[in-house]
């Protein structure tokens, strides 16, 4: 359990879903996904793409300052949303706050041009190193924003954004700082990433109305689709007024691997962070879970056996967003960090539109977020109202 609360006043986020709190929610209202056909590599894949409009966005904050010409997009969306969130929360540039910005996969595309640069030419351009190390995203975000609290970049693949949540906590609840911008960033739609997934062969080949059919339990292909984008929360110590939710519980776990990609057939990991997030809340009180889920066969299964594991027959009604905006890797938690804050705030649960629901609850109170990556690293971490 926490010394006390952590209020999150500020959450911001690009996405297919748009890049503010009202049109994200807009686009949540809808049945549709934000998933199309593109061509990456030498085949047209589904995909999570930013709008045109978005994209120009970003392009106008590359052209800003010479020295963002360079950056990857897994940077600059990184900078757009974290400008938006201090904003939010009313944090004062060049202030005194920590940031803890993760990826998964990092500078992809850079990395993917620079590969590419070296094999035809045994030498790269200079920027080559300093624009793909990993911890360009939160020392650049500390760059744009001018902060002066301590700034950490790190990669628990999929589970990223979460930790980077467990981080800013356990720094606030320290007594060491106040105040900490968390969140992860991923730009992952290259050709070399996307081999990547198929390679694994859990990459959608879906043709019907819903590419990734995340969380439907019967499904009988994997149907993982990739997304971008970059999400932001700004933590502050205590309840705070301006809060739009609280984070009432944290859990973590890491199982032993049996395979590079695989957690157990119950997850036991998750598992475990749920008990943890619950602390001393009874299970009957939790009243939804924005799942992990990430439309493969076996990867929602054994999330679904944990959460029947850990809450019997009181099991929370239950969604994801990832069959409308993909799976965006080290951005993905905080998305769902942002989904379920929604719904804590509207007070409407986001259902997924191919599912039945048997039970749905009158009222929001409390809601729990899952991640978990490649290694078996889950997170999960329980929200509640205010007030």
């Amino acid at each position: 359990m926490l010394k006390q609360p952590i209020s999150i006043t500020a959450i911001s986020s690009i996405s297919p879903l748009g890049n503010s709190f009202e049109e994200v929610w807009k686009s949540y209202q809808k049945e549709t996904h934000f998933l199309g056909e593109t061509k990456i590599g030498k085949a047209p894949v589904w995909v999570g793409a930013l709008a045109d409009a978005l994209h120009e966005e970003i392009k106008a904050l590359r052209n800003s300052d010479n020295k963002y010409k360079n950056l990857d997009n897994t940077v600059l969306y990184a900078i757009y949303a974290s400008r938006k969130a201090i904003k939010m929360a009313g944090w004062e540039a060049a202030s005194d706050f920590g940031i803890n910005l993760g990826s998964s996969r990092g500078a992809t595309a850079l990395f993917e041009a620079y590969h590419k640069e070296f094999l035809q030419n045994d030498s790269v351009s200079t920027p080559a190193s300093p624009t793909t190390t990993l911890g360009n995203v939160s020392s650049w975000v500390a760059h744009d924003l001018k902060s002066k609290g301590p700034e950490i970049s790190h990669s628990i693949t999929c589970s990223t954004a979460l930790h980077a949540m467990l981080n800013g906590v356990a720094w606030i609840q320290s007594g060491m700082t106040d105040k900490f911008l968390v969140g992860g960033s991923e730009a992952p739609l290259t050709p070399f990433t996307i081999a990547q997934m198929k390679a694994l062969k859990i990459y959608s080949k879906n043709s019907d109305e819903y590419p990734c059919k995340a969380l439907d339990l019967n499904k009988k292909q994997n149907s993982m689709v990739l997304g971008e984008g970059a999400a932001v929360a700004c933590l502050e110590e205590g309840q705070k007024s301006s809060a739009l939710a609280l984070i009432e519980g944290i859990g973590y776990a890491t199982e032993p691997l049996e395979h590079n990609i695989s957690i157990s057939t119950d997850a036991q990991c998750f598992q475990e962070s749920m008990k943890m997030a619950l602390g001393h809340v009874q299970p009957e009180e939790v009243d939804a879970i924005v799942m992990h889920a990430p439309g493969t066969i076996k990867g929602d299964l054994s999330e679904y056996k944990a959460i029947e594991k850990v809450f019997c027959n009181k099991t929370p009604f239950l969604t994801t967003n990832k069959w409308k905006v993909g799976h965006t890797f080290g951005t993905s938690g905080m998305l769902s960090v942002e989904m379920a804050v929604l719904m804590l705030q509207h007070q409407q649960l986001i259902k997924v539109p191919y599912l039945t629901y048997t039970t749905i609850p009158k009222t929001i109170n409390r809601v729990m977020v899952n991640a978990v990556g490649f290694g078996g690293n889950a997170v999960s971490i329980l929200l509640s109202k205010v007030g």
